[in-house]
């Protein structure tokens, strides 16, 4: 076991993020500056790591922060494409017509969009596509982003064609002897899907509350009366959207392997909710909006906020039938899907000469790539083109699309071209005779927990996701480990397998909070130096969504009573929220 002082030094640097950024409120450029320092001086100081190797990771971080941005522009030039157009009068209005209650159109866009947007791309894509398109239609840019934001969780472990099952698990088990031995005669490339039909289930049990929750917070921090109860009227629609998603996105993983569950979950949720919605089903009595925009709190905005006044649209405008304003959303989910599941068309994508790489940074043994053609950016500005052509776009107008979406992409750079590296850095601080600073705080946390430890272990998952911010990242660093510390606690291969699985949950949940998904979700819509109370507000949700996995793994290890603990958890969350509605209202 790490001793108590390299334990307390392998946490500083997110210990300097979490009191930066979300104690004391500080913007997230001058939080990840501070942990980039950190966590160089612990790496070069106490790790022993080679130079080389901190600045070939400082390069990684560097490359992988221009493709988020890339991403970033891509994102926003979609959204004043489709509002330049005029387009957006005509989406606002159809969500009018499914529902004009914020509640109902947050669970549609978010959960039900979202999860086939990351189904189909991941990487954050969801956010970077959901948030704006909620702020077109009226959302505060923080009540878009936290929503957003929520629902990067449940669909996580399937997103991008299952990508964190099929290369993260997969890669973090791969020329294991020790794993070898213990899952024979199936291969690690058998038995992954075998994790992956446990983690959907986790996952459907988990998530199918987090309609619920995600309306509740939306109303608790965003609505008129402050109150989480507001959110819970529409619980039956809540509910039924969650089941809607999850029921389907379990069988998917259990019948047809772990490519598809978040993608068709989506697909087929949405086919379900939005008549059910139209139908008027499931629907609260009451129905919920925003406080007029004079009176939305302080932060509530940010940069880019569409218009909501149709008169201020120019004379010319033409008016938009509901289908073609829909098709720049409908090209994005298609071309992703076609990219990622077309097999020659992903082999082009993604070769050789589609991608700019360096190899053996500086002599560090690192890596780094970027492959724009199959970006999500590119995609979305792919959709814009078309876009331009579809709505028959002034000249003039499409260029005001490009010039906001180019100051957005620079305010947020800063902020991302800290972050990044510094989890690069953090991630490849190990050097010979000491392992990396997560592996190090893993281990600790193993030692301190023995027979207890599956409860622990989406945390872990998601320490890793808040670190790396990748589920992907998250299972490569720590599935081996997690292995390893069930087989050392004397877990049969069941109970193994179980640990496993509570790392890809516990990994997708902490996309929830981690830094740069914040930054780059904020980004979207303009909303700069707010990263810290984000985080303070989805960390909530990501709370119980790893207690309650934790739960449920022990219930499937041991039974009995456990399952019942969960079942409290769940009470106690939404019990907990019931009275800090009250006290806010005694306030």
């Amino acid at each position: 076991m790490p001793g108590p002082v390299l334990l307390l030094a392998a946490a500083l640097p997110v210990l300097v993020v979490f009191l930066l950024l979300v104690v004391m409120r500080r913007s997230a450029k001058v939080a990840m500056l501070a942990a980039y320092v950190v966590t160089v001086l612990l790496a070069l100081v106490l790790w022993g790591a080679a130079p080389a190797r901190v600045a070939g990771a400082t390069v990684n971080g560097l490359v992988t922060a221009i493709t988020l941005l890339y991403i970033v522009f891509g994102a926003i030039l979609l959204l004043f494409t489709v509002q330049e157009s005029g387009a957006i009068r005509t989406i606002r209005r159809g969500f009018t017509d499914i529902s004009p209650d914020r509640r109902i159109q947050a669970i549609i866009i978010a959960w039900m969009f979202g999860s086939l947007i990351e189904g189909a791309s991941g990487f954050g894509t969801p956010a970077a596509v959901a948030a704006p398109l909620l702020v077109a239609i009226g959302f505060p840019a923080m009540a878009a982003v936290m929503v957003a934001l929520i629902i990067q969780s449940t669909p996580v472990s399937f997103g991008a064609v299952g990508t964190p099952m099929l290369v993260g698990i997969q890669n973090g088990l791969s020329n294991s002897p020790e794993v070898e031995a213990a899952i024979a005669p199936m291969t690690v490339a058998d038995y992954v899907p075998v994790v992956a039909a446990q983690v959907a289930l986790v996952h459907a049990i988990v998530g199918v509350l987090v309609p619920l929750l995600m309306v509740g917070m939306l109303t608790r921090f965003f609505g008129q009366s402050r109150s989480f109860a507001e959110g819970f009227r529409a619980w039956k629609f809540a509910i039924f959207a969650g089941l809607a998603f999850t029921v389907p996105y379990f069988l998917v993983a259990r019948f047809l392997g772990p490519e598809f569950p978040s993608l068709l979950g989506g697909l087929i949720g949405l086919m379900i909710v939005v008549p059910a919605a139209r139908a008027g089903l499931f629907l609260p009595q009451d129905r919920f909006d925003f406080p007029a925009r004079a009176n939305w709190g302080a932060g509530w905005q940010g940069s880019v906020e569409p218009d909501e006044a149709e008169a201020e649209l120019g004379p010319d405008t033409r008016r938009i039938g509901l289908v073609a304003a829909w098709m720049p959303y409908v090209i994005v989910a298609v071309l992703l899907v076609l990219t990622r599941t077309i097999a020659p068309l992903k082999a082009w994508l993604t070769g050789p000469d589609a991608t700019l790489a360096l190899t053996d940074i500086f002599g560090s043994g690192i890596n780094a790539s970027a492959q724009f053609l199959y970006s999500p950016g590119t995609v979305m500005i792919i959709a814009s083109l078309i876009s331009v052509a579809l709505f028959r776009m002034p000249v003039a107008a499409y260029g005001r699309a490009w010039g906001i979406s180019g100051r957005t992409m620079l305010a947020a750079a800063p902020a991302l071209l800290l972050a990044v590296p510094m989890v690069q850095v953090f991630i490849n601080s190990g050097s010979e005779g000491m392992a990396s600073m997560p592996i190090t705080l893993a281990e600790g946390m193993a030692a301190a927990t023995g027979a207890a430890w599956p409860l622990f272990a989406p945390i872990v998952g998601a320490l890793g996701a808040f670190i790396a911010g990748s589920n992907t990242v998250s299972n490569m660093m720590f599935a081996l480990f997690q292995f390893s510390t069930a087989e050392g606690i004397g877990l049969n291969l069941a109970g193994i397998t179980t640990v496993v699985v509570l790392q890809a949950v516990g990994g997708a949940a902490g996309n929830m909070i981690c830094v740069h998904n914040v930054v780059a979700a904020s980004a979207t819509v303009g909303l700069t130096d707010r990263e810290g109370d984000l985080i303070r507000k989805t960390l909530i949700t990501m709370v119980y969504y790893v207690v309650q996995a934790g739960l449920v793994g022990m219930g499937l290890i041991n039974g009995g009573l456990w399952w019942a603990a969960a079942l409290v958890w769940a009470l106690v969350v939404i019990g907990g929220m019931g009275a800090n509605r009250a006290r806010t209202r005694a306030a």
